[in-house]
């Protein structure tokens, strides 16, 4: 089986840690063992975050984060939240979830 590389777009579930369950989109690939991620929404890509690959489940999804062919010329955090979005990987703001069962 082949395994899905991490690469600069690629679309992950977080799979350890307080996200988890989280979708995020990769920014950049450190090493082998980290990268940078971000989802517009709980974490901005101004502060990406630093995220192991072994706690990371990637998708087949791959989206543009070359900014140089965005229609403002540079990615914003709003462009990953509605990546995410229009790949049905609708993401909510984690303040908002509140378990009324408590």
């Amino acid at each position: 089986m082949d395994r899905l590389t991490m690469i600069p777009g690629r679309v992950v579930l977080s799979t350890q840690g307080r996200d988890e369950g989280r979708y995020f989109i990769v920014l950049e690939v450190i090493d082998e063992d980290f990268v940078l991620m971000a989802d517009g929404l709980t974490r901005k890509i101004d502060h990406p975050k630093k995220k192991k690959v072994k706690h990371l489940r990637p998708k087949p999804i791959v989206v543009n984060v070359d900014g140089s062919t965005l229609p403002n010329k540079h990615l914003q955090d709003s462009d990953l939240r509605r990546y995410l979005r229009e790949n049905g990987l609708e993401i909510s703001n984690p303040s908002t979830d509140v378990d009324d069962d408590k």
